[in-house]
């Protein structure tokens, strides 16, 4: 993907002095007297803004943060405690600005934070005029926001369109970089785990991937109807029947590329979901009718972590069970121990997938983390995200 890339501009000098206009992702969760609970997103945005500030630009950076009204700025919409954090985390002071469509006063060497972007009318829309008022705010456009970049809004997609300069910065080239690496061009075997409640709603993604992986591994509900559709018993598990003529679907494209959807061989089952419910290993044959399929069997689970070790790039979407409860978070953990010890370059994204690699302490052992759960879905699913889109029609002149 042709891309301009925000670090190139740095090292050839073409920085220094200019207004940068940075789009980060800075919507972290709050607690309910507004202190943020966890910065991940804000610490992954300082060295983009750090990179601006030592090439000598005068820095503005905004973000979206909850679900704002447009035209009003309620107590909780306000990016007040980011700006605090932010501060913090640059050692320096990160003043807020309100009101800041018309005019931005910020001189090179200093970062200022304009507030949330969402309040501004016209910003999900994408209206055009306020596009062309953010862009002649900044020299150099850049999107550092990849958990944005499947919508085309203001700040993601139109400023994009109209400022001198459009580019990516270091977190979005790197989300880029790792997807690229992932699915575009993949060493084999491409492993793709997808896990989740329902079906329906990983369906194009499944049948997206069918396309393209070797193995592909299924958990959580959507397995309980893959093996309902390899005509195995699942008792009362949660499942999607209406769906099983597209699970089996999934299963011959891949068989007839030679590909496989593993089974599971053994499940480990409970009578009532709860965290404390007597946890019971069975064949996946043997479950009873009152049976609730919570998590893989260990022999599954050996099996997986057998094709994980040896896959050439995983992708890993969803946990395979109730991980949070630990009698039933064996699978999950052998999936994770499996991916940290694998050679292949992995790639996780999605907010459960993320909590289980915290859980099981392998940050350090995946290849990429990514930061966006809805944009990460849909580059699986196969669809170009706009952020990228306009980004690489600004390359091309």
């Amino acid at each position: 993907m042709k891309i301009l890339r925000f670090s190139d501009l740095c090292d050839q000098g073409r920085v220094r002095g200019q207004r940068v206009f940075i789009r980060a992702d800075l919507n972290v969760p709050q607690d309910e007297s507004g202190r943020i609970t966890e910065d991940t997103r804000i610490r992954a945005s300082v060295p983009c803004i750090r990179m601006a500030l030592d090439a000598g630009a005068a820095v503005m950076v905004t973000s979206h943060l909850g679900r704002p009204t447009e035209g009003q700025l309620r107590p909780e919409d306000s990016l007040a405690p980011v700006a605090e954090r932010l501060a913090e985390l640059l050692g320096r002071p990160v003043p807020l600005i309100t009101d800041w469509v018309d005019g931005v006063s910020v001189a090179p060497g200093e970062v200022v934070l304009l507030e949330n972007c969402r309040v501004n009318k016209g910003e999900k829309k994408n209206d055009p005029e306020l596009a062309r008022k953010m862009a002649r705010l900044c020299d150099i456009y850049v999107n550092d926001a990849f958990g944005t970049a499947h919508r085309a809004e203001g700040t993601t997609y139109g400023i994009a369109e109209y400022a001198p300069i459009a580019c990516a910065g270091p977190l979005l080239a790197a989300e880029i970089d790792a997807l690229h690496q992932a699915l575009a061009n993949p060493k084999r075997p491409l492993v793709a785990i997808v896990a989740g409640s329902k079906v329906s709603t990983k369906l194009t993604i499944l049948q997206s991937l069918a396309d393209k992986v070797d193995q592909l591994i299924v958990g959580g509900g959507i397995a309980n109807t893959f093996m309902l559709a390899a005509g195995l018993p699942i008792g009362k598990s949660l499942a999607e029947a209406d769906l099983v003529g597209q699970a089996r679907a999934v299963m011959d494209a891949m068989a007839a590329r030679g590909a496989q959807v593993p089974i599971p061989t053994d499940v480990v089952v409970a009578k009532t979901f709860a965290a404390d419910a007597q946890a019971t290993t069975k064949r996946a044959q043997d479950v009873q009718a009152d049976d609730l399929i919570l998590d893989i069997g260990p022999e599954t689970a050996k099996a997986l972590a057998a094709q994980l070790k040896a896959a050439g790039t995983i992708v890993w979407n969803g946990p395979v069970g109730v991980f949070e409860w630990d009698p039933f978070a064996g699978g999950t953990r052998a999936i994770a121990e499996a991916i940290a010890q694998s050679s292949a370059f992995s790639i996780a994204g999605g907010g459960d997938t993320l909590a289980a690699i915290a859980k099981f302490g392998i940050e350090d052992k995946v290849g990429y983390i990514s930061t966006g759960g809805g944009a990460f879905l849909e580059v699986l699913e196969g669809k170009e995200l706009p952020a990228f889109q306009i980004l690489q029609k600004r390359a091309a002149g």
